[in-house]
Order: C-alpha cells, then structure tokens, then sequence
C-alpha cells in the first residue's frame, strides 16, 4: 500500500533540517513526503524547493495549527494510509514498514510506534511512549509516561497490543477510516485531537494498537514549550470537549463533576508554587468549555458506549498512592479485556522524573 507521511510545519526550517533527512532516508517501497506549510515567515517553502525538490509543499494561507493542517493536506495526500508526524521527529529507516503491518490486522483503523526521547533514547518520550490510555476522569497517561515520571526503556512495554489512543506525534491510519471519521476536531485546534479521533474511531468500531518494532525519536514541546500556559488551557479545554462529545449523559455529567475539583486542585497548586499564569489557564479553559458545550456534538443514544478502561483515577495513584510507573497501576483498575500483561522488566528500576506538557 501506498503510505502518505504528512508533516506540519510553521516557522520550523531548523527542524525540518534537522530532522527531515531521516524521514527521506525510510527504507519502504512506496511512499510520499508532504511537508504542510501554515504560512511560515521564515524562508521553509524556498529552502524545502531548494533542497528537497523530492518533498511535495502543501502551502495554507495561513497557520491553520495542528488539526485543520493536517486535514487541509490530506486532500493533496496519495497514499491509502496517512501518517501524521511531528517535524521534530527522528526516524529509523524501517520504522515504517511495521506500522503498514499493523494497520492490515482486522479491524486496526490506526496505531503507533514506540516513542523515545530524543535526547536521552533510553527513556520514554511524554506524547505518547509505547501507546495510550485514559482513567475514568478523562486523564491521559502512556505505558511509559505517568503525569511527569517517565520511565527507563527496559523493553517491558515491547508488547504490540491495543491501546486506548495513539500519539500525534506519529499517527498512522488509513485513509478511508480518516475521511470517515471526518478528521481531526479542527475546532481543537492542537492538543488532545488524536485521543479525540481515536475515541471516535472506537465508538465506529474500530481498534487502535501500539507497534513498538517500530521505534522512533521524538524531540518534543516544538510548538509550544512546556510550561506555556497557552499548552495549558488548549489541553484543559479540548479535554473537557472531548469527554463531553464522547460520553454519554449518565456518564458524562458525574465525570464533570468530579473534574470540577480536580482541575480545581490543579490551578490551587499551580497559585501556590507562583505559576499564576497556569492557573488563570485552566479556569479560562473552563469559561470557555461552558461558552462551547451547548454546541458540542453529543454521542448517539443508539451507538455503542465505549468508555475509558482505566476505571480508576491515575492522578489519586499517581499523587497520593505514588505509582510511578505504568505497571504500577492496580490491575483492579482495569476494565475487562483491557489488564496489562505481566512486565517481564525490572520496573523497580530508577526513575526521573522530568517536566514536560501537560498533556
């Protein structure tokens, strides 16, 4: 099958200098590399000509951010199936092939391949490690990644299995179930959109899976850096979208409620430890989620529910029961069908926690 990788871009030429040449370098029989440029004012398009005539630009008048960036360069994509990959990713040659295979498994819409940080390839990258989950509130974590505790790589998440979302950070899927599923939310802009799309596509029907043969590096915080309170309110927001276009109402409003306080607690902490601007942050993510839910489509009564597997609260495990890891989570948490297997790792193996987004 023919692959599309699409790669969105705005003022990003040092990344694309840096990190491009491994994309052009993958080692698959039938591929496409568009580079979808938001208006850049830097001189990306001129220096992608120039130097990467093999490179299809997708030029938007304007920056059109993660979401309608991606859908606007689809329509100029070949390929049966899209991957959507951050211009600040670094790539294996054969990274692409596994992710083709995984994606011919009945019923698989999309999937991932394992992320590493860039910097430091031992250790697992925050947007999306070796797949992710939710808890029953809405909170997303990684097998790999709990809040800001990222793990050592011991290969103990090696395991290709279904997850509940895939990164955006390197989002493969085929284009018919893309197209049908309408795309990513563009009114979230950047930030949640992929889990957003996965919950969709799951309520269609169809599985999301990790391929962690294929592994990939991932720089991280390129379009906005961690601690940016605008990172801050467009996950706060779109978050609250999300469960709200895809719980449905029994379901839905106690989960508010409960977030309500959580979120509540998160701009407290924030206001204590000085960072003001994140607070402020999520209580104007808040406003604006009111201003936009009356508009928001709700799920279908007649559609099947699909919620959340991680029944419990990662952030009460995280915080108050200092599970640090991934396999740390108690299995009683787990809906059925959805209980990690057991790690053959040692995930007693020392930990650093670092920063990074919030979501």
């Amino acid at each position: 099958m023919r692959v599309s990788v699409i790669l969105v871009t705005w003022n990003g030429r040092p990344l694309l200098e840096r990190f491009l040449p491994s994309v052009l370098s993958t080692e698959y029989p039938d591929v496409e590399v568009l580079v979808a440029d938001n208006a850049s004012t830097d001189d990306t398009v001129a220096w992608l000509g120039a130097t990467h005539p093999e490179v299809r630009v997708v030029s938007h008048p304007e920056n059109w951010l993660f979401a309608r960036g991606n859908n606007a360069a689809v329509a100029h994509a070949k390929g049966d199936i899209l991957v959507f990959l951050n211009n600040d990713v670094e790539v294996h040659p054969g990274w692409l092939g596994p992710l083709v295979e995984s994606l011919s498994r009945q019923g698989v819409g999309a999937c991932q391949p394992k992320l590493l940080q860039w910097a430091d390839r031992t250790r697992f990258e925050y947007a999306g490690a070796s797949g992710g989950f939710l808890d029953r509130y809405g909170f997303p974590f990684t097998r790999g990644r709990l809040f800001e505790s990222m793990e050592i790589d011991h290969g103990q998440y090696d395991d290709a299995r279904d997850v509940f979302w895939a990164t955006g950070a390197a989002f493969a899927i085929r284009r018919d179930v893309f197209l049908d599923a309408g795309g990513f939310d563009e009114a979230f802009g950047m930030h949640m959109e992929e889990i957003d799309l996965c919950w969709r596509l799951q309520r269609q029907g169809w599985r999301i899976r990790v391929e962690p043969t294929s592994e990939v590096y991932h720089l991280g915080g390129a379009s906005l850096p961690s601690g940016s309170p605008r990172k801050t309110f467009l996950n706060f927001r779109n978050n609250l979208a999300m469960l709200a276009k895809n719980l449905p109402d029994a379901h839905l409003a106690p989960v508010l409620r409960a977030r309500r306080a959580f979120d509540a607690a998160a701009a407290g902490r924030a206001a204590v430890a000085g960072q003001r601007e994140d607070a402020r942050a999520i209580r104007s993510a808040w406003r604006a989620f009111r201003t936009v839910l009356p508009a928001l489509p709700r799920p279908n009564p007649h559609d099947p529910v699909v919620l959340p597997p991680y029944r419990g609260s990662v952030v009460l495990d995280h915080y108050a029961r200092r599970c640090m890891a991934f396999a740390d989570l108690p299995t009683r948490h787990w809906a059925e069908g959805w209980k990690p297997p057991p790690s053959t790792a040692d995930i007693g193996a020392p930990l650093s926690p670092q920063g990074g987004p919030s979501g």
